[in-house]
């Protein structure tokens, strides 16, 4: 059986969950950003996002796509000849949204690290915690999930701790 948290831990237990519940929202917003960018470019539309540039302030440039490319070329790992060649200049944010994703997924990883080690959870918790950065929309869902266990698991150790303090206390002391 697990060891369940001191409570000298609660506190930073509460910053964690907090640090976990914004890393899981932006974390679960990039990734519907990442989502969105992929169906745009992979599908027969083949556009990307660019900000500035010859095309205006915002606006979408095609992509040329090799001959090889088919949608279901990205599932298979032996079709890689598969070449993508963005038309459009100035910034990319279809890449940006990629890389932010990347780069945010690990701020996300360290948060759900904080927690569930905080927290003395089962290995097989952090794992469903960490897909939630990989699968759309699973984020939201595990930090409601999370945040309303966390809260009351902490809410039930402080009634108890502070109800076996209370009667711990001797009668003669607790007038005074």
């Amino acid at each position: 059986m697990p060891r369940a948290p001191k409570l000298a831990s609660f506190p930073a237990i509460r910053g964690a969950l907090k640090f976990y519940q914004i890393a899981s929202i932006i974390t679960g917003v990039g990734l519907l950003l990442l989502v969105a960018e992929m169906i745009l470019k992979y599908t027969p539309m083949h556009i990307e996002l660019f900000l500035g540039g010859t095309g205006g302030f915002l606006w979408f440039a095609p992509v040329i796509a090799g001959a090889d490319c088919q949608w279901w070329s990205l599932f298979l790992p032996s079709t890689n000849s598969c070449e993508m060649i963005s038309t459009g200049d100035g910034f990319n944010i279809s890449l940006f949204i990629l890389v932010a994703h990347g780069w945010f997924y690990v701020v996300y990883l360290f948060a759900c690290f904080r927690i569930w080690s905080l927290m003395r959870w089962p290995f097989l918790r952090f794992i469903t915690l960490a897909l939630g950065g990989v699968v759309p929309l699973l984020s939201f869902f595990m930090e409601a999930r999370v945040a309303r266990e966390v809260r009351r698991y902490l809410a039930d150790r402080e009634a108890a701790a502070a109800a076996s303090a209370s009667s711990t206390v001797p009668a003669s002391e607790g007038t005074r």
